[in-house]
Order: structure tokens, then sequence, then C-alpha cells
């Protein structure tokens, strides 16, 4: 009984150490991983398994070994090193064996790749095994080498290679024609030894073969262009032989996919026929009859099918096919697109979107079913047929396409309604032949998804309806039942205000009918009605509040029985939270009050605007729009990183005093040496990425704008260094002189304290201290500026400041007439805050000559009785002869920047309310 077991041991151990049975240990080490509950148990399972095959390494064991290769393959899967093992793979091909052979050319295709250097080893064990007998062991090396292949080892081993695909072995032929492509890729000069050789095997019955060397001629047509020329003479019989066969052939288990005969072959034959045949006229009239008979006799309801008859298309679409094999093409396309799965009718949709450009004609054909295409459920297919209809749209379909779009935008989803609004808006803006037509669609747009109408649409609309003089009174109609149906519509009530603010009298009276338009009835307290309301659903959105209130200050002119009903509609905005709003309430409410000689001519109806030049200026901002789009948001030297990832540009010198908050990063405060043109950003900490002066640390405790009002702590108490060098700060040369004294060559000497250079020397607002290192403090006068300019009147100002007193600053203001009309009774007033003195001097004269040939000019004395506040000044230039009101509000640092901001300007009618500031 002993022997027995004795003997069943020893046949279980032998079992155990046989090559055949290496699966039983790995399956053991397979469980073992399985079983671990954390990652570390894991690596744990691994270290001791790694350090297993380490000691069965270094004893040399080969008995071991493929067992070892297959669990070190198990463990590189799992993402463990194994370069430790390299040689063991070596060791394995070259074994006498088939067993060890398979394992070793598995681990070199799983473990090596063609950049390591241990492959140099494996040359020669890959030459002798592609000419050994066994025709296994043959197709173990065409599988490694069409795997890893370098570029040395497929100049050395080609020749074998080609010498293999000569083979009578079916298998052996396939792997060579396989291992080739890897070879060609790797050189392309090699090419040439294989064209020859591809297109022999385009005459065996195999497919596998087939399949293959259909590959291998693709990859050769790529890589060189006598082998394309080559193929071209020798192949297109060939590859309609095949095609013809395997479209006749009967049923073959072997190769059949769904009742269709090998449809892989059919795709590679397709494919290679369409690199053959584009360009070539000859190979293309040689393939239509193919193409045709692929085209009507392949089945359309197995998915095989599909994508037979998809590649059949592009193939057409691809090379110099007839007419009537286009329009065939594209008919597969158009049933495609009544097909119920998503992904035919989207791959169709793409297919003619190219084949547009081929033959437009034939897909016109199958505009209704696009159109359907556009109301699918699926978002990409939507958005894909859209895109489709826009370029689908010319001359004389226009008005049926664009009727379709927009009764579908009415039951459009939200998410999908933007992007079908831009396009509808671009169809009627391109093709539009008729100003009526297009008023009609854009008014349909906008009550329908006025939300999602862009501004630039709108600003489009207005200057056609300013053009069109004919059909101002029947679009303010249009607009206003519109805007009774679709109250909600931001873009809509805009546009609607707009037009009710200019021509309320042609809504009111009817003015301008056209035939078969319907009269409406509505008084002057209905326009004002409409308007209200508007601007009481509006109110948050400030552009749309803006605007209902200039139209009601202008139908206060035309309509004076609504004038005090206007006046208190617009009071009731004195204090909206909205500064633009409140701001435009007191200067309306001023108007209708103070200013009743004036009104009519200041809100008389805006002129034409033109149409020519705004065109041109919306194409030249759309394409700097779309040149902006192509680079990439990088921030420059001397440009902020905003919030948004948008860079302040540096190309404009000037700081915005008055929009500190739009900056949403903190001032940088490192002590810098900076350039003329960044040496204001840099003080205001708005702008620039200055160098760092060697030896300086950074500060980030100085507030500029604190330092800059002189209200800030003193350098020690900020953190500042008592003592540094920096290099010499070369003052603003250009017409921002900050210090109004330094010339472009004057500089701070090397021992000046860097920080003094804000909180001491260039105290903003109290003038230089005694201290100072500057030279040139002698020189007070600052440059002249344009405190205000538009088409009728020009305001300049010159200061000086007063030597030996830094609080009093002397200003002398010249204005200038640009009209042809001579201005008479001319007044300049101004009013500032109780802690400032304002001695105005008489002006020159009361009559400012007409185009320029003349000016008054007037003297201010300004004295800030408390250093370190702003002055605010509020001046008020009142002219008889053209009226005119000018409200300007000037922020004045005394110590040499002014601040001027613009916020209303009016003259003989109201446009806008814009906001402009300059620095000097």
């Amino acid at each position: 009984m002993d022997t027995v077991e004795k003997i069943v041991e020893d046949f279980a151990s032998d079992i155990a150490m046989s090559p055949f049975s290496s699966g039983t240990r790995l399956r053991d080490m397979i469980r073992a991983i399985r079983a671990c509950k954390t990652a570390a148990e894991e690596r744990a399972v691994v270290r001791r398994e790694c350090a297993a095959i380490r000691t069965a390494i270094s004893e040399n064991e080969p008995e071991l070994r493929h067992r070892n290769m297959a669990k070190l393959m198990f463990i590189h899967m799992l993402g463990y090193p194994t370069h430790f093992a390299q040689m063991e793979c070596l060791k394995l091909i070259a074994a006498a064996g088939y067993p060890e052979k398979r394992v070793g050319y598995l681990g070199l295709m799983l473990l090596l790749d063609e950049r390591q250097e241990v492959l140099m080893l494996v040359t020669n064990s890959l030459k002798q095994d592609l000419n050994h007998p066994n025709q296994f062991i043959v197709g173990l090396a065409l599988c490694a080498l069409g795997n890893i292949c370098s570029a040395e080892m497929a100049r050395d081993l080609s020749p074998e290679v080609e010498r293999l695909m000569r083979s009578r072995e079916v298998n052996t032929k396939k792997k060579a024609a396989l291992c080739s492509i890897r070879i060609v890729r790797k050189v392309p000069d090699l090419a040439e030894n294989f064209m020859a050789l591809a297109a022999s095997l385009l005459k065996e019955k195999h497919h596998g073969v087939l399949i293959s060397a259909i590959q291998l001629c693709t990859e050769l047509c790529k890589a060189s262009k006598d082998a394309l020329e080559y193929l071209r003479k020798n192949c297109i019989e060939g590859l309609v032989r095949i095609l013809r066969d395997v479209s006749n052939s009967s049923y073959a288990p072997e190769y059949d996919v769904s009742g269709i005969a090998d449809p892989f072959l059919h795709i590679r034959v397709l494919k290679l026929m369409r690199i053959l045949g584009q360009g070539d006229a000859d190979c293309s009239e040689y393939m239509n009859d193919i193409l045709a008979q692929v085209a009507t006799k392949t089945e359309s309801n197995k998915n095989a099918g599909n994508a037979i008859l998809y590649e059949c298309v592009q193939t057409i679409m691809g090379i110099e096919a007839t007419s009537g094999l286009r329009v065939l093409a594209i008919n597969i396309l158009g049933r495609f697109l009544s097909n119920r799965d998503n992904n035919i009718r989207y791959v169709a949709l793409n297919m003619l979107m190219r084949a547009i450009a081929v033959d437009a004609l034939a897909v016109q054909r199958h505009r209704t079913t696009i159109l359907e295409c556009v109301k699918d459920a699926d978002a990409s297919i939507r958005k894909r047929a859209l895109e489709l209809v826009f370029l689908l749209v010319n001359d004389t379909n226009v008005k049926p396409l664009t009727k379709e779009l927009i009764d579908y935008l009415s039951i459009a989803d939200p998410d999908f309604k933007g992007d079908l609004t831009a396009k509808i808006c671009s169809i009627v803006e391109k093709f539009s032949q008729e100003k009526l037509w297009y008023l009609d669609q854009m008014i349909k747009v906008l009550s329908l998804a006025g939300n999602h109408v862009k501004d630039d649409v709108c600003h489009a609309l207005i200057v056609v309806l300013s053009n069109a003089s004919e059909l101002q009174g029947y679009s303010v109609r249009s607009l206003y039942k519109a805007l009774q149906a679709y109250d909600k519509q931001g873009s809509l009530v805009r546009v609607a205000v707009w037009c009710i603010g200019e021509y309320g009298e042609m809504l009111v009276n009817n003015v301008g009918m056209l035939d078969g338009e319907e009269p409406i009835t509505v008084t002057e307290s209905g326009a004002v009605d409409a308007v209200e309301i508007a601007l009481n659903c509006h109110s948050a959105d400030a552009t749309t509040g803006a605007m209902c209130l200039v139209a009601l200050l202008k139908l206060s002119s035309r309509f004076p029985s609504t004038s005090e009903r206007v006046k208190q509609i617009v009071a009731r905005n004195k204090e909206n939270v909205v500064l633009e709003l409140q701001q435009r309430s007191i200067e309306f409410s001023s108007i209708i009050q103070r200013h009743q000689s004036i009104r009519s001519a200041l809100l008389e109806r805006m002129p034409v605007l033109d149409e020519a030049s705004y065109l041109v200026k919306r194409a030249t901002a759309t394409q700097a729009t779309i040149s902006a789009d192509k680079l990439a948001p990088t921030v420059a030297p001397g440009g902020l990183k905003l919030p948004n990832g948008v860079a302040k540009p540096t190309s404009a010198p000037l700081a915005d005093l008055l929009d500190l908050s739009s900056d949403g990063a903190p001032a940088s405060t490192t002590t810098s040496t900076t350039t003329p043109n960044d040496f204001l950003q840099d003080l205001l900490g708005i702008g620039g990425v200055s160098t760092s002066t060697a030896g300086v640390p950074s500060t980030a405790s100085t507030d500029i704008l604190m330092d800059l009002l002189s209200i800030g702590s003193s350098p020690s108490q900020n953190g500042m260094p008592g003592q540094a060098e920096s290099k010499p700060v070369h003052a603003v040369p250009e017409a921002i002189d900050l210090l109004g004294s330094l010339s472009s060559t004057t500089s701070v000497s090397a021992e000046t304290k860097p920080t003094h250079l804000v909180s001491q020397d260039m105290d903003l607002l109290d003038g230089l201290s005694s201290s100072t290192s500057v030279s040139g403090i002698e020189k007070t006068v600052h440059p002249a500026i344009t405190a205000f300019q538009s088409s009728t009147l020009k305001i300049t100002f010159d200061f000086k400041k007063q030597p030996g007193n830094p609080r009093e600053t002397t200003i002398h203001a010249t204005f200038t007439n640009l009209t042809s009309s001579t201005y008479t009774d001319f007044i300049f007033q101004a009013a500032v805050p109780k802690f400032i003195q304002l001695k105005l001097d008489p002006a020159s004269g009361n009559t400012v000559p007409a185009n320029g040939n003349g000016s008054v000019t007037q003297g201010l004395n300004v004295t800030n009785n408390q250093q370190g506040q702003a002055i605010k000044l509020t001046s008020k230039c009142k002219v008889l002869a053209k009226p005119t009101d000018v409200f300007l509000y000037l922020l004045v640092l005394l110590a040499g920047i002014f601040s001027f901001a613009r916020t209303t300007i009016m003259h003989n009618h109201l446009h806008y309310v814009d906001v402009i500031s300059m620095y000097t």
C-alpha cells in the first residue's frame, strides 16, 4: 500500500514539474491575489511571488521558467514592474520546444517593446525561427516580429518575410503579409520590395490571405507614390474580381455574418478602391459597374449590410464617379435617414454634409427627411441636421426652410433653442431679399425665442428699421402686438420699446399702413402703458430698464398729454438699486421739469444709421472674434490674470480708477522696476507683471489704492523694508506724467528707497514731499487733456500747480465749436463739495465761433482744503443757438492725476447713455 501511495505522489510531482501543468501554480497565484481585500495585501502577495521568481532565476531552474514567465505576464498586466525577468523571455525563445517558445514569444510581445535595448539580442533567434521547418514556430516568430519590430530588425529580417510570403502554407502567407505591414511602416524605403508580392496575393482564394494582402496594399499606397501607381495598374482588375465574387458567392458558414458573405472583406476592398480611384478617372470608370452592383444588391435591413453600403457610398464620393452613381449613393444616405438606429442616421448626416460639395442638387431632394431629423429626440442628430439644413439653404428655398424652422422653434427643447435661433437668424440675414420678409421673420423669432437672440442680431434689426422708412410704421405696430403677447422675451422687449420710443406717433396714428394690413387702435396712454409694463417686468435687467426709461422720455415729448404720467414713472426709479437706472431717472426727471423749451429738439427722432458702415464694423468684429478664438488663452507679460481668464490689454496704459472692482484679483504690491509704459499700472496694481528688484522682498500688505489716496499707513507699518537698493526707475515720458516734472531721461537714484516711490516721494494727493530725490520738481505745468469731445463741442483742460501751495490747482478750460452754426449766450457753470473752494473767472466771451475758427476760454481755481479727498466737480455747459446739455463728472486728484467720466451726453436728441473714462 505504501508503494502505491509513493508511486502516486511521484506521478503527481512529475505532473506538477511538467511544462504542461504550469497553469496550476498560476491559477493559485491568481486565486491568492483575488482573495486580497486591500491593495496592501495585494502588493504583499505580488512581492512574495516576485521574490520567488527571482530566486528561481538565480538558481537557473529551466523546468520552472515557463511557469514563472506566465505569472510574470499576469503581474505585468496588474501594473507591477517586471523588467528583471526580460532575459527569461530570450531564454525561453531560444529553447527547442514549442511550448517554451510560445510562452517566450508571448512574454516578449507583452513585456518588451521596440525601444528596449534587450530586443537587439532576439534578432538572431527570430531569424532562426523564421527558417524553422515547423510552420507553427514560424508563425510565432512572424507574430512577434509584426508586433515589436524596430527599424533595424525590419531591415535585417525583411528578406525572410518576403520569402515566407511565397510559402505554400496559407497561415504562413497571411502572417507574413501582416508582418510586412509593420516593416513598411517602420522602413518606407522597403515598400518597393513588397509591391509585386502584394499584387500576387490578391489572386489567392483564402479570405484571410486576401484581407491581409488588401491591408498591405493599402499601407503601400500610403507609404509610396510609386507603389500607388503600380497598384493602380496591376490591382484594379483583381479587386473588382474579388468584390464581384464575394458579392455573388453562395452561403459559406465560415464567412457568413447575418446572411452577408464576409462583410469585412467587402469593406477592405472598398477602402482600397477609394484610395486607388481618388483622382484617377480611368480607375474610377473601371470601378463604376461593380460599385453600382454592390449598392443595389446589398441588403439594407442588416447591420452588416448597412456597413457595406456606407463604405460603398464613401468610395463613390471619393472617386471620380459618374453623376448617376453619386445620385444613387446619396439616395442610399437618404434611406439611412429613415432608419431607426440613431448611429446610422448620424453617419448619414455626416456624409451628406460632405456630399453637398459634390452634388448639392441630389442632397436637396432629401430636404424633407433632413428637416424631420432637426426635430429628432437625439440631441446630436438635431444639431448635425441643423448644420446640414443651414448648408442646404439657397435663394430658392430660403422661405419654406425658414418657415419650417420657425414653426419648430415654438416647440423645441430649451437646450436646443439657442442653436436653432442662431441658425435661423443667420439664414434670414444672409438670404433675405426683401426687408418686409426680413422684418416679419425676425419679429417671429424674437417672439418665440427672444431670450436666446444675441445682442448683435437686435442691433442689426434696429439698423434695418432705421433705414426702412416706409416700413417703420408697420414694424412698430407689429412689435407692439408681439409685445402684448410675448412680454417675457428680453430681446423682443428691447427692440419693441426702442421702436415705440422712436416711432410712437406712427403707432398711435397708424402711419404707413401697408396693403392688406389691419389697422389697430392704440392711444397715447396705451403706448406709455406698454413701456411701463416692460419696465416693471424687466427692472432687474439694467439694459432693458435703461431703454424703457429712454423710450418714456421720448414719449413725453411726442405725447405732451402723457408728460406728467411719464414724469411719475421715471421718478419711481430715483431710488433704484441699479445705479445706472437711478442716474438716468434723476437726469431724465430734470429734463422733463426744467428744460421744456429744449426738450422737443433734444428728443427728436434718431437720424438714419449708416447700414453699410455698420455691416463693415460687424464683419470686422466677427473676424476678430474668430481669430481670437483660434489663439490659446495666454496672459502676456504685463497682463493681469482676471477671474474669467481674460488678460487686460497692455497696450492701454490708462487705468480705470472708476472701475476698481472690475479686477477680481488683488493689486500686485511687489517692489519692482517698471518701464515707462507700465508705470501707472504698477502704481495702481492693475496691470503689469513687473520684474522684482534683487534683494527687495515682496510686500503683500501694501494697499496701492490707500497709498494713492495718501490715507494709508507708513512704510514701516506696512512691512516695508527700511533700506533697500533699486534699479533706476524712469518716469513716464508720454502724456501721462504722474509727477508732472520728470522727463524721459530723469531717474531716481539708486540709493532711493523703492517703497517711497509710492508712499512718500509720490504722494499723489499731497504733492511731493521735501525729501524727494527726484529732480525737476520746479516744473508744475501738467499736460493738456480733452475733457469732452463730440461731433458738436470740444472741451480741453490745461492744469497748473501753484508753486509752494500743493492744495491749489488752476484749470484753464477751452471750448471749441465743431458745428457749422455759431453758439451764442455761452454759459459754463460748476459745483464742488463743501470742503473745496472753487473760483470761476469770467469767460473770454459768450459767443463760440462755428467750424472751430475760434474758441472761448475760462479759468477755474480749485483749492482742496482736505488733503487726501477726491474732488467731485459737476459742470454744466449751456449754449442757446443750438441747445446742448453736457453733464460731466470730474474726479480730480490734485497731484496731477485727473479722471473724467462722461456719463450722459445729450445733444438735439437722446441716443443713449455711455460711460467713457480717460485719465491723464
